[in-house]
């Protein structure tokens, strides 16, 4: 039996908490897994459920959080290496950065056989300025030619990895794209369309457009709601849009609506009909995309967004910008209609384009179930890592 310890940062609600979790279920009994995660970040809605559905029961360090603090940071390390030495790992599989680099200094530090760090995404582009970036890159350099693998999600996040940001050689990054439970999704789609749209005031000829996710300066939701701004203008049909999720940027969110002139509400409080709507987090995201008619994405950067995936699950259209591995994730102009990076012109002719257009709508619903349904399915996920775990345990 080999034994296989996997962190994470922290227990948030997106892809990496999901694929943590159904790895540490669901791989075969030859291999055993401990799961140790970090503390859960404030400005996030704790995703604890995920793994506690599982009947998992991570190892949490409280010292391993999301900013970097020397103290916690070198805690954190020190309680990581006593774990290591425990539980005496034959893989120490890392995901996201903060994990990645505690937990793959300590597992160095121990010798552990095979060490692999999967990139859910990466800070390389839109997140610091120039010399913070630089200084992560170089850290993750160092820590990559001391991996055994790194894992990317997309092809196009590999060769960002390998051509843009250098960060390693091609042959040491395998890609394995994110694998999630997918059902729910296609179930009772109707019922859960009249639970969302009822909650909402919602009528059956006003079309929803829901962007999903936190807010956080990275997700660009300034160009979601310059769009929103112009098609409502533009538009001759009823729309009403659904910002789902929260953060850290909520205020400067609220604010921009202000200066825009866009009517919102706080969906939490009160069901008033009006042209924009704050959800904060819904943990039955396939009652809102059932309720939805379209989805947004604005980031300036992704790696793979579970958004989009449980989007297609759903039979949704999308409109998204083209960053990151969302073109490895959606199938452009058939389950999507993508426009070039923080592009508002592009993006609100995309938006204004599925509004005015019924039957492309239904066109495109039809294609995303088939689409995702085992591209993007946890039990290929895990055949897929554990043919890399024999694969590394070999050599």
């Amino acid at each position: 039996m080999a034994k296989v310890l996997r962190i994470i940062n922290r227990f948030n609600l997106g892809g990496p908490t999901y694929n943590v979790a159904y790895l540490s279920k669901f791989m075969s009994p030859e291999f055993e897994t401990l799961l140790v995660g970090g503390a859960k970040d404030s400005s996030e809605e704790s995703s604890d459920f995920i793994v506690e559905n599982l009947g998992l029961k991570p190892v949490i360090v409280e010292e391993m959080m999301r900013e970097i603090n020397l103290k916690n940071d070198y805690a954190a390390y020190k309680k990581i290496k006593k774990i290591i030495q425990e539980f005496k790992p034959d893989i120490v599989h890392t995901h996201a950065s903060k994990a990645g680099t505690l937990g793959r200094l300590a597992a160095f530090s121990c010798k552990v056989p095979v060490i692999i760090h999967t990139f859910h995404g990466h800070v390389f582009h839109s997140y610091f300025g120039k010399l913070k970036t630089i200084f992560y890159k170089k850290i993750e350099r160092y820590l990559a030619k001391r991996s055994t693998a790194i894992i990317a999600i997309s092809e196009k996040q590999k060769q960002e990895l390998v051509e843009i940001h250098k960060i390693c050689n091609a042959e040491k990054v395998h890609v394995i794209p994110l694998g999630f439970d997918l059902s729910k999704f296609q179930e009772n789609q109707l019922e859960k369309r009249k639970i969302f749209r009822s909650k909402y005031n919602l009528d059956e000829d006003e079309i929803a457009i829901s962007i999903i996710g936190r807010l956080v300066p990275v997700k660009n939701h300034s160009l979601f709601l310059e769009g929103l701004k112009i098609i409502s203008e533009k538009t001759s049909k009823k729309i009403r849009a659904f910002i789902i999720g929260d953060g850290e940027s909520r205020s400067e969110i609220e604010t921009k609506a202000k200066e825009l002139n866009i009517p919102f509400t706080n969906g939490t409080k009160t069901n008033e009909k009006v042209l924009l709507t704050f959800t904060s987090w819904i943990k039955e995201i396939d009652v809102a995309l059932a309720g939805s008619d379209i989805i947004a994405l604005t980031s300036f950067n992704e790696g793979t967004p579970v958004s989009l995936i449980e989007a297609q699950a759903s039979n949704k259209p999308i409109v998204s910008t083209n960053v990151g591995g969302i073109e490895n994730v959606v199938i452009p102009n058939e389950t999507a209609l993508l426009c070039e990076n923080n592009n508002l012109s592009e993006f609100s002719n995309r938006l204004l384009k599925l509004i005015e257009n019924p039957d492309l709508r239904i066109n495109m619903e039809q294609k995303g179930w088939i689409h995702v349904r085992e591209k993007f399915h946890y039990t290929r996920l895990v055949s897929d890592m554990e043919k890399l775990y024999l694969q590394l345990l070999k050599k």
